[in-house]
């Protein structure tokens, strides 16, 4: 049988558990947080390149590697969708994009994936919150959104 103490140790646990399980939740919908995924690993992704899908949808394949993030620059025009997908070539590093609430990793032999969508234009600037060494407060790079050309 339990007694009183265990009882109330039992429902301040499972109260405190379910307040703890409530707010993940709720700050996951209410924030419009994407939590990055994680894919299994292939060659390809070392390659970086910025692929156009169609007129507002993008992939681009980041490859950190010391002290960079390649590609340096990336150009899309508002409203697009940008697919990134992340690895490293060496050590661990940061991949961030504060305006657009992007928190990633770079780990070698891993690719992680999250979507980002601009709807204004601007400079995005990426940064690696990660220490990777002596060059690490120089490894940036940016995603610049323009106003479609008229041709």
């Amino acid at each position: 049988m339990i007694d009183k103490f265990e009882r109330r140790v039992l429902i301040i646990t499972g109260s405190v558990a379910m307040l703890f399980i409530f707010s993940i939740l709720y700050a996951k919908n209410s924030r419009r947080i994407d939590v990055p995924e994680c894919l299994p690993y292939n060659k390809s992704y070392e390659e970086p390149k910025v692929v156009k899908l169609d007129s507002n949808l993008y992939q681009v394949y980041a490859v950190a590697q010391m002290w960079q993030f390649q590609p340096a620059e990336i150009q899309v025009p508002v409203g697009s969708t940008v697919d990134f997908f992340l690895t490293s070539k060496d050590v661990v590093h940061g991949f961030e994009m504060y305006e657009k609430n992007v928190n990633m990793m770079a780990v070698y032999g891993g690719v992680n994936k999250t979507t980002v969508k601009f709807d204004r234009p601007g400079v995005y600037k990426i940064t690696c919150h990660e220490y990777c060494g002596i060059g690490h407060q120089n490894m940036q790079s940016e995603v610049i959104v323009n106003y479609p050309s008229s041709k």
